[in-house]
């Protein structure tokens, strides 16, 4: 398995110089060959990485782009295989079109392969650099490795990506655990163990200092060194908060997958919940796809299982305990009584909703919808489901947003 190890470092001024310049001409050659593949799509004619790699030759001996040869050609030749790779998934419908790159908001980065840097006894020499990097092992890296990528993010804080072979990723033994996962934002995650883990709001918990620095940042002239200063001073406030947040995403979703064999997680669409202006903010800060994404690739190295059910499955107004679906199901609405007699917490009956579900798809491969009963109790005829998507089993219903 590989995978990639990132670690901070502090390079000297001539080493930051040269990445600059590294930055901008990876920046300046992807936007190029995007400009020219754009004209030529327009045209009807399709550009690939080998017509780009040639033009960048070309590029190299004019006198405007000269500058292009300053800088080891091997993250310029890495920039178009990036630009291929997103027009392969443009093409895939998988993306949208490639975008061009920003000296401000896109993310300044260079990707070196084997033949770009030198690793010899522990230390990361890049190409046209005398001196290796000075960089800070927070932990072991289990091999040599085989693609380096730097970066530095807003708040000026220079990073580097290793990626090498890890023995040490591989298949947990099996356990016959299982788990249903309702995410929210009173409690972040709701088990369907009853269990309720808290959401910190890491956004909310700093969000006097971030307004302090942005009001600070508005009185800033445009275009002035002091501006400057104060934009920094709001990433880093910024990256304080991604980076914890992270942390106790990873804390989490490992705890997860190390204790159940099967996880089962609802299908939510973010990116349409933030619609929300009322709970945007909320809805951001929790991250849930961050965390499903985390689940998801931390099941895959360990051989576990991640079932997403549907996002319209009414799992908050369906009784776990006999199956009696409510008409409604507010939002205000955090604990309810069954006509059967039994209470439900709202979240956790949910969790334990999916989590029958997601053992249901499991078992059968197929999409599944429980037989519903009314209110009334009368049962209903089991109605004929498509099935269900690839790689993501999926339960058809219906449900109100659940938070």
């Amino acid at each position: 398995m590989k995978r990639a190890f990132k670690y901070r470092f502090h390079p000297t001024p001539e080493q930051a110089a040269e990445l600059e310049r590294t930055f901008g001409c990876v920046r300046k050659v992807y936007n190029l060959a995007l400009e020219t593949r754009t004209v030529a799509w327009q045209r009807g004619e399709r550009v690939n990485y080998n017509t780009t790699s040639a033009m960048l030759t070309e590029w190299k001996r004019s006198e405007d782009l000269a500058y292009l040869s300053a800088v080891s050609s091997v993250p310029l030749q890495q920039s178009l295989r990036h630009l291929q790779t997103a027009f392969a998934n443009f093409w895939d419908k998988r993306a949208k079109y490639p975008r061009f790159k920003s000296r401000k908001k896109s993310r300044a980065s260079a990707e070196y392969t084997r033949s770009g840097f030198r690793w010899r006894d522990g230390e990361l020499t890049l190409a046209k650099m005398s001196e290796p990097l000075a960089i800070v092992w927070s932990r072991e890296l289990p091999g040599d490795p085989s693609t380096v990528t730097v970066s530095r993010d807003a708040a000026r804080r220079w990073f580097v990506s290793l990626l090498c072979e890890d023995p040490t990723v591989e298949p947990l033994p099996r356990t016959g655990q299982a788990v249903g996962i309702d995410a929210g934002l009173t409690h972040l995650l709701t088990l369907s163990t009853g269990e309720k883990i808290a959401n910190p709001r890491h956004e909310r918990a700093d969000r006097a200092r971030l307004a302090k620095a942005q009001r600070s940042l508005s009185h800033k002239e445009e275009g002035s060194a002091n501006r400057a200063k104060a934009r920094r001073k709001v990433a880093r406030v910024h990256a304080r908060i991604a980076d914890r947040r992270r942390d106790y995403l990873h804390k989490i979703t490992t705890r997860l997958v190390r204790e159940n064999q099967t996880l089962v997680i609802e299908d939510l669409t973010v990116r349409n919940m933030i619609r929300n202006h009322s709970l945007a903010r909320a809805i951001s800060d929790a991250s849930w796809s961050e965390f499903r994404s985390m689940l998801e690739y931390k099941a895959d190295w360990y051989g576990r299982k991640v079932v997403a059910i549907d996002r319209w499955y009414p799992s908050s107004k369906l009784c776990s305990s006999c199956g009696v679906l409510r008409n409604k199901m507010p939002l205000e609405v955090r604990e309810w009584v069954c006509s059967c007699g039994v209470r439900h917490d709202r979240d956790v009956n949910a969790a334990k909703n999916l989590l029958a579900a997601g053992l249901a798809v499991t078992v059968c491969g197929d999409g599944v919808r429980p037989q519903r009963n009314p209110p009334g109790g009368q049962s209903s005829v089991k109605q004929k489901t498509r099935p269900a998507r690839v790689g993501t089993p999926v339960l058809q219903g219906r449900d109100d947003v659940k938070l």
